[in-house]
């Protein structure tokens, strides 16, 4: 790892580093501890958050407990997660989050044959509403991201899903690009759904819920109806009238079900983003009637909708335990503190499929992951005794090394004003000063180049107390390096290149760009939100 020349006696020279756009993660040089996020809460398709909601009135009165325990006999199990995917960004950031995929699937066999239509198009079973429902560790927050099912995508190699039996078969599909994201389910069920949900948003999907159009029928009549408002008479062309008058009104499940799948409404266009804010909008109000003690304290209708609900759906890593845990740790989330965010996209390509905006949706899934505000949300109390605590929490390292890790929020300063000690701690000659070289490019400032005392496994940057803004621009440019508070470096911050280092320098992020350092130590510099982002929040019942 000698730095006397760039190549060294007898060595080989080091790989020129090479730079990328966008600032990536930053982790932390010792094993993160969980991380305590602060967020909100969960709805979708009237179900999932219906029962989480509903399954925390047992906890209260303890009335129907043994009841709901026996629903688990009930729940159709399938194999649909993804477990250890490479596709998850940050997962310490995700540890302790609850996120769900919700579909309403568009079943054409049985009683769902007489409800949903028909038509060459409508055999089989696709997707017919997509939303994924994150849940923070902290329960302070619900985002409800939603997915036009004629999303842009390409589609993995998956084993081919038989609609008739709800199984997989042992054929194999191949990956195909420029298909529609419903395609997915319709080929290979929930599990190559939620591999395509994954590479898409990076979420980690720890639990699945499908349910069909009878059930969410159902779900709606047990309640009595939900309330809806049009600020205009609503026609569809396939459909014909589904709500003759304009203004607040309750509906009943048939109504509902009309109202949510209504692609030929000559008002909205021919894209699915109408549907998409009816169906939150109609979500918004199934929340609110859930969350009213007419629901959660009559056992009648709660067993009702549990009934409902276990019969028309079919999950993986859901039942009435988990459920109840959720649920317990969600009491006090109000419906403003649930918001639903919606997939831009930038118009249909040659195919007729909408063209995922991949920076914004990033920008949107980076929001979720890290907990920053969306627009519209209502804000949680505010926690004393975290406030307390303050952001300067410092937690000795477990690296041998000595110093702190520090949670904190800094703001991208100017290269220029970072002054680094560059070290050669991994066993390629040169890389120091390859490194420096680009470095320099980008306006920083080269204090020393040399090798670290020894080799080292994780590439980490260490800096003095009141460096944080300098230590986090440096950090931007290099992901998957860690942070380490040490004492005795002054104003100088150590770069110390480990064996994990790639030879990437990614560009610094820009100066005044925000850079979040969480209890993990991540390091994220937080991105704009899209100005045409459409977000709707639960609590809000204007008619609009």
């Amino acid at each position: 790892m000698s730095e006397r020349d760039d190549h060294g006696p007898g060595g080989t020279p080091g790989p020129e580093p090479r730079s990328r756009a966008v600032p990536q993660f930053v982790g932390v040089a010792e094993s993160p501890a969980p991380v305590r996020h602060q967020h909100p809460k969960t709805l979708i398709f009237a179900r999932i958050v219906i029962t989480l909601v509903s399954l925390a009135a047992l906890v209260i009165t303890g009335t129907v407990w043994g009841y709901v325990r026996s629903t688990d006999a009930s729940l159709n199990i399938v194999d649909a997660l993804d477990r250890n995917s490479g596709d998850v960004r940050s997962p310490d950031d995700q540890f302790g989050d609850e996120t769900f995929l919700v579909v309403g699937v568009d079943n054409r066999a049985g009683v769902n044959a007489q409800i949903g239509g028909t038509g060459w198009q409508h055999e089989g079973s696709r997707s017919d509403t997509i939303m994924l429902v994150n849940v923070p560790e902290d329960r302070h927050r619900v985002v409800i991201a939603s997915f036009p099912r004629d999303l842009n995508i390409t589609r993995p190699a998956c084993d081919r899903w038989d609609n008739d039996t709800a199984t997989y078969t042992d054929e194999r599909v191949e990956s195909e690009e420029n298909v529609k994201l419903n395609s997915a389910y319709y080929e290979g069920g929930p599990k190559c759904l939620i591999r395509t949900i994954q590479k898409i948003t990076g979420m980690n999907i720890t639990r699945f819920v499908g349910i069909d159009f009878a059930g969410f029928e159902s779900m709606v009549d047990t309640l009595g109806g939900v309330e809806v408002c049009a600020t205009e008479p609503m026609w569809d062309d396939e459909l014909g009238w589904i709500l003759p008058e304009a203004g607040p009104q309750t509906v009943n499940g048939s109504t509902a079900l009309d109202y949510v799948r209504a692609r030929r409404v000559p008002t909205e266009g021919t894209n699915d983003y109408g549907r998409i804010k009816r169906q939150q909008l109609l979500l918004s109000s199934v929340l609110r009637e859930a969350l009213s003690n007419k629901v959660l304290f009559d056992p009648s209708t709660l067993g009702g909708f549990i009934d409902a609900f276990t019969q028309h759906t079919f999950v993986e890593n859901v039942d009435t335990q988990s459920l109840l845990t959720l649920a317990r740790s969600m009491q006090g989330v109000d419906a403003g503190q649930v918001t639903f965010v919606t997939i831009p996209t930038a118009g249909p390509n040659e195919f007729m499929n909408e063209i995922p905006r991949e920076d914004d949706i990033d920008a949107i899934f980076d929001a979720i992951i890290y907990d920053w505000p969306l627009p519209g949300e209502s804000a949680p109390e505010p926690d004393d005794e975290a406030d307390d605590a303050g952001d300067q929490a410092i937690r000795p390292a477990q690296n041998g090394d000595g110093g702190d890790r520090v949670a904190s929020e800094s703001e991208a300063v100017s290269p220029a004003l970072v002054t680094i000690r560059v070290a050669n701690g991994a066993t390629t000659f040169g890389l120091a000063s390859n490194t420096a070289s680009v470095l320099a490019g980008y306006g920083f400032q080269i204090y020393s180049v040399g090798d670290h005392s020894r080799v080292v496994d994780q590439t980490v940057i260490r800096y003095s107390r009141g460096n944080e803004p300098e230590a986090a621009t440096l950090a931007s440019a290099f992901p998957g390096a860690v942070l380490q508070r040490v004492t005795g470096l002054g104003n100088i911050v150590e770069l110390v290149l480990g064996t994990d280092y790639d030879a990437n320098v990614t560009a610094p992020a820009t100066p005044g760009t925000p850079l979040p350092i969480s209890s993990s130590g991540s390091v994220q510099p937080q991105r704009d939100l899209p100005e045409d982002l459409s977000v709707t929040n639960a609590g809000d019942t204007s008619c609009a």
